[in-house]
């Protein structure tokens, strides 16, 4: 056969063209309609913003059984299979013309709970993201086989876990027992806790579980949210000892599941399962669980929400405080944002109203916690030269004295053995001479190597002097724990990090040991820490970032609590005076309540509410021209990006360099009153929806409430 153009007999006068040949499509086909309802409204899962809104299709009298509100089902949308969620089913639909039925239902099971589906599309219009997007965090992905393992119901012959509810650990706090009353009379109280470290049964999670346990009297359900596995596994012991029994498929009566994506899809999706058919009342995880189908629930509870891994890296970028706190509104629940210290979000929700504070009297504070001292450049003068070095003589005795008490925790802000290196002559940093990044070293007898590009410094020399041996600059765990060990010959050293031999480290023995971590890996010591020394305070508080006096005392909190109140803490190091003094004196509401002040006077966030776009300049300036800005909101920049961006939600966008003013990347911020937020987000939202079904060209990423503006 020839490859040639394909040629055509002409039509023979008198006679029609002859038509072209089409496929059929779906809604060609005659299909029998379910008797009721037939009309389905299913969200379909395309990213477009445009879409972002219900579409209706035909119920086909063969599915009409299986396709439930909430199910899965597969559709056609644009000439391709497409999934979605089935949101409702009507007797009539508002389109005109005819309607294409659905291809299939992908499961019987309804994953999308009403109460999900409403917080969803809550979330999404709080954030001007879409709907599909936030179902995406909030169901897991489907696994088949685990559906026919998972029990439709409990037996009737068997009665629910009945705990016996106690107050034990909210007793030191004024409006703690008050709390537990309020939930275990089937009401809906929020409150902000500063939890303050005790001994066995008082506990930030024996705390939790006490309130566990009397939402669960009432009745209802509950939600706790912790930042990582560590910390589900202390609340899961907590509740373990409450009598709250954890789920399992040969036990009926149990009560909590753990709900993690890291437990893989099947463990994740059975656990889901059983929240989902009321066989678990309550759920204890990590992000993603804050939209678990709890069925009645009655408390939902974020730990530490100063934690970053409570903000999603995904659009359209959500915070589990924000979430839980848009669905104790929308279905009543009571709310408990806690942590060793306080976020200024958090505050700023204490300072409206909209939650309680429960916090101890400063006589309790002082009885529960430990001595803080600050050995900072001014406490260490009689020191002379020695209180410039980085474990001063005071910290060494210290540590001398307490580890015949028992283990010692030491922090370190920063993880490896040299993380950055410099000229031994001169002192200029030392680079790699291909990419221009920081040498670090590994080990002692390591090559130098590069932290952008991994390439090693064999023969490196210093572009300045010419020299070719390094010296420290900072220091990492792995070189501080060598040195303590050196130090103290004879005792135990242990290292806890991601990037230490051992990991992340749970717990440790009561016994007397050195304990080197990085700032959030401390292991939980049996019977408390005897001291703890936190490095490198500067460190900690010299990062611009909005958020770094918080941050720092948030993270140096985190590692005292574990410290025992007949203990010892120490920060050395020249760190900023505030987050200092507010560590001495235990004092993070009052250092909170002191940066929301700041705040609002120079209309920082949280006082105000603020929407981040990244682009081209053209696509932001395209964006901006169609948000009508509220009173009081002003646009700050667009100014240029120095550094690449992130990828952005329509596609990875290069650093434009040169060419077009329109394609250099840029980054602005439209900032309203907190009362405004709610409008500003439906404008962007809407403008990015014309964006997208005008396919504007560029990319332009919207993120509100940043965590970063510096």
């Amino acid at each position: 056969m020839s490859d040639g153009p394909r040629v055509e007999q002409p039509t023979l006068a008198g006679l029609s063209a002859p038509q072209p040949r089409r496929r059929a499509r779906a809604r060609d086909v005659e299909v029998e309609a379910a008797a009721e309802l037939p009309v389905a409204r299913v969200a379909v899962e395309l990213s477009p913003p445009h879409l972002d809104r219900s579409f209706e299709y035909l119920v086909p009298a063969t599915l009409d059984a299986a396709a439930t509100p909430g199910v899965r089902v597969k559709v056609r949308f644009g000439g391709q299979d497409v999934d979605g969620y089935l949101l409702e089913r009507v007797a009539e639909p508002e389109h005109d013309g005819a309607l294409t039925p659905l291809r299939r239902v992908v499961s019987a099971e309804p994953v999308l709970t009403p109460a999900v589906g409403r917080l969803a599309r809550a979330v999404a219009d709080h954030y001007a993201g879409t709907l599909p997007d936030v179902l995406r965090l909030a169901v897991p992905p489907r696994h088949a086989r685990t559906e026919g393992e998972v029990p439709r119901s409990v037996g009737a012959d068997v009665e629910p876990a009945d705990p016996r509810p106690t107050a034990v650990a909210w007793t030191p706090y004024r409006g703690g027992p008050a709390f537990l009353s309020h939930l275990s009379a089937g009401g809906s109280p929020r409150a902000a806790w500063v939890a303050l470290p005790g001994p066995a049964g008082e506990s930030w999670a024996e705390a939790i579980a006490e309130a566990v346990v009397a939402t669960l009297v009432s009745g209802r359900g509950a939600l706790v949210v912790v930042p990582d596995a560590r910390d589900v596994d202390r609340v899961c012991a907590a509740l373990d000892a409450a009598g709250v029994p954890a789920w399992d498929p040969t036990r009926p009566d149990s009560t909590y599941v753990r709900l993690m994506a890291d437990e893989g899809p099947s463990r994740r999706y059975r656990a889901f399962l059983a929240v989902l058919r009321g066989l678990a009342r309550v759920v204890v995880g990590t992000r993603a669980a804050a939209f678990a189908p709890v069925r009645d629930l009655g408390l939902a509870v974020c730990w530490d929400d100063g934690d970053d891994l409570h903000a999603e890296p995904r659009a359209p970028y959500p915070h589990v405080r924000e979430v839980l706190g848009l669905r104790a509104e929308l279905e009543e629940a009571g709310l408990l944002l806690a942590a060793h210290g306080r976020s200024v979000e958090t505050q700023a929700l204490v300072a409206s109203g909209w939650v309680r504070e429960v916090a101890a009297d400063r006589a309790e504070v002082r009885r529960r916690t430990p001595r803080v001292r600050a050995l900072t450049s001014v406490e260490l003068a009689r020191e002379g030269p020695a209180a410039a070095a980085r474990l001063p003589a005071p910290a060494w005795r210290t540590i001398r004295e307490r580890l015949a008490d028992g283990p010692v925790l030491v922090q370190v802000p920063r993880a490896g053995y040299l993380p950055a290196v410099a000229c031994a002559r001169c002192r200029s940093v030392a680079r790699c001479t291909a990419c221009h990044g920081p040498l670090q070293l590994g080990a002692a007898q390591a090559t130098a190597q590069c932290g952008w590009c991994g390439r090693l410094a064999t023969d490196w020399r210093c572009d300045h002097c010419g020299h070719g041996a390094f010296r420290s600059v900072s220091v990492g765990s792995d070189r501080t724990a060598e040195e303590l060990g050196r130090a103290f010959p004879g005792v135990t050293v242990r290292t806890s990090g991601a990037r230490s031999a051992t990991g992340v480290l749970a717990e440790v023995p009561g016994r007397p040991a050195l304990v080197v971590c990085t700032i959030g890996a401390e292991p939980v010591a049996v019977g408390g820490y005897a001291a703890a020394v936190l490095l490198d305070a500067a460190v900690s508080t010299g990062s611009t970032s909005l958020r770094a006096t918080e941050e720092a005392l948030r993270r140096w909190l985190a590692a005292a609590a574990l410290v025992r109140s007949d203990g010892q803490v120490l920060l050395v190091g020249d760190g900023a005076e505030r987050p200092t003094q507010a560590l001495v004196r235990w004092d993070p509401a009052g250092l909170a309540a002191r940066e929301l002040e700041e705040r609002s006077e120079v209309g920082l966030p949280p006082a105000v509410r603020v929407a981040e776009l990244v682009g081209e300049r053209g696509a932001v300036r395209q964006v901006l021209g169609r948000v009508p800005l509220p009173t009081g909101g002003d646009v700050l920049g667009p100014v240029p990006v120095q550094d690449a961006p992130e990828p952005l939600a329509e596609g990875p966008v290069q650093l434009t360099l040169a060419g077009s003013e329109d394609e250099v990347v840029v980054r602005a911020l439209v900032r309203v009153p907190v009362g405004a937020g709610r409008e500003l987000a439906r404008a962007l939202g809407a403008s990015m929806a014309v964006r997208s079904a005008r396919r504007e060209l560029g990319a332009v990423r919207v993120r509100l409430d940043p965590r970063e503006m510096l």
